[in-house]
């Protein structure tokens, strides 16, 4: 399995600038083989890793269940 290494900062900052979700860059990177992307912090710690999945269903059923931990957790939090 590929690993790419990703700084989380610069990352979500450049999705800001140019507007876009991190599911859609990932939906890109598809190509039928799994990847293992790990988010590093500025002192190249890693925070977390997402392994990519090989086809863009999977990458969906990720999305969604990502999003409903998510609002799960802000529902917790407020």
């Amino acid at each position: 399995m590929k690993k790419i290494e990703i700084k989380a900062e610069q990352f979500f900052e450049l999705l800001k600038l140019k507007d876009t979700s991190m599911w859609s860059v990932f939906a890109q990177m598809i190509d039928g083989e799994e990847k293992e992307i790990i988010f590093l912090d500025n002192e190249e710690k890693i925070l977390f890793n997402y392994i990519l999945p090989s086809n863009p269903e999977k990458l969906e059923e990720d999305r969604k269940e990502f999003s409903k931990q998510f609002s799960d957790k802000l529902s917790i939090m407020n």
